[in-house]
């Protein structure tokens, strides 16, 4: 199981947002790719990177930055924020993005996704956000009348890498991963699952490993790291014997 140690930008610092709003951002640093290299140090090989302000406006507005920390981090960077335009995708990977994570596109345009996802074999990831069970679009700014279910099946045949689920209210909470959630939407897909949403410590690194049979992928986590609630070294050799 892999650990996704993230980095979300905003205004180029990087930030942790409370349940997805953009006015509740507590910011961590104002170097991304130095915070990347720390995450290399402790071990991380795969990194989760956010342009928040790109996923409000639709597309990229943290470029340099993201330019930076793909430049500096040794391991695979997977990118979301943002990404709904063919020129997008063909960009970023050829700026050498392991992974780009498309939600909004998803939803509106899935034939687009697919279409890339046939592209590029193993690097699209399908965001499914959820609040409420419902899937939510625009930076979880709108939440639209889908059932994360009935998203998640969507892509099932499409070349689709992963889905990332989140729980969009307990994003940056530190209230614990909705496991319940991610290992249900699991059992019900033939696609893997990363966890993202609410990792408060070890516990919920735990939990998803104990899980990773039924299709868990990997876990996102942010705050708890940045807080001091979770070693990252801790939890990636936790998720390396899973």
């Amino acid at each position: 199981m892999i650990v996704f140690p993230a980095i979300d930008l905003k205004n180029g610092e990087v930030v942790r947002l409370a349940e997805g709003d953009m006015d509740r951002a507590t910011v961590y640093g104002d170097d991304p790719a130095a915070q990347a290299m720390l995450f290399a140090e402790a071990g991380a090989e795969h990194l989760h990177v956010v342009d928040l302000d790109g996923a409000f406006a639709g597309e990229s507005r943290n470029r340099e930055a993201v330019e930076a920390i793909v430049a500096q981090f040794p391991g695979h960077v997977q990118l979301g924020g943002g990404i709904r335009e063919r020129t997008a995708v063909d960009g970023w990977f050829n700026l050498g993005v392991s992974r780009l994570v498309i939600g909004t596109a998803a939803l509106k345009d899935p034939q687009f996704v697919k279409d890339m996802a046939r592209e590029y074999a193993g690097g699209i990831v399908v965001a499914v956000d959820a609040r409420d069970g419902m899937v939510a679009t625009e930076g979880w700014a709108e939440v639209s009348d889908v059932p994360v279910r009935d998203m998640a099946r969507r892509f099932e045949d499409a070349g689709v890498a992963s889905l990332l689920f989140t729980d969009v209210g307990r994003d940056g909470m530190l209230t614990g991963c909705n496991i319940d959630a991610t290992v249900d939407l699991a059992q019900q897909s033939d696609l893997p699952v990363i966890a993202s949403g609410g990792v408060k410590g070890l516990d919920d690194i735990h939990m998803l490993t104990l899980q990773a049979h039924h299709g868990i992928e990997g876990v996102i986590t942010g705050r708890a790291i940045y807080d001091g609630r979770l070693d990252l070294a801790t939890a990636l050799a936790m998720a390396a014997r899973a």
